[in-house]
């Protein structure tokens, strides 16, 4: 099973999570690569490819700046995902109650409506926590993998 790693991002913290995830996944045996979503195509998610997507909410929950044509193109993309599995880590900001996460949400909802099968638990980081991005989503990282294996 290859891994492909998605981030959307606006400061870059996405994209370090992403590159994190990547680093554990090929340091762990398995195959994974990172692909920024401002130069990845709806055209090319594949049922051969699991994916995780890591994204960043931005302003008043939208997308971050890497995500938006990228989500313009999904948002239109008429394909079937029914076989393709993917997972989901949100960044946000809980201060901010009824956007946290938000930017992330998008993204799997559109997944989700075109027949994707989302696993394991939704992961999230919140930025009004003390705890280092990278480190929640590694610690998050194990239990996903297991329930793509499945």
């Amino acid at each position: 099973m290859n891994i492909v790693v998605l981030y959307g991002t606006e400061s870059g913290n996405s994209e370090l999570i992403a590159q994190d995830l990547s680093d554990k996944i090929n340091a762990d045996g398995r195959s994974a690569e990172v692909s920024d979503l401002q130069d990845f195509e709806p055209e090319s998610i594949t049922a051969e490819n699991f994916y995780i997507i890591v994204c960043s909410t931005h302003g008043d929950g939208e997308l971050p700046n890497t995500a938006q044509d990228f989500f313009e193109k999904f948002s239109n993309f008429e394909g079937d995902l029914a076989g393709v599995r993917y997972a989901m880590f949100g960044l946000g900001d809980s201060f901010y109650e009824e956007t946290y996460s938000q930017g992330s949400e998008h993204i799997d909802r559109r997944f989700a409506e075109l027949g994707a099968e989302r696993v394991g638990e939704y992961g999230r980081h919140d930025a009004s926590s003390w705890d280092l991005p990278s480190d929640v989503a590694l610690e998050w990282l194990p239990a996903v993998v297991s329930a793509a294996d499945a």
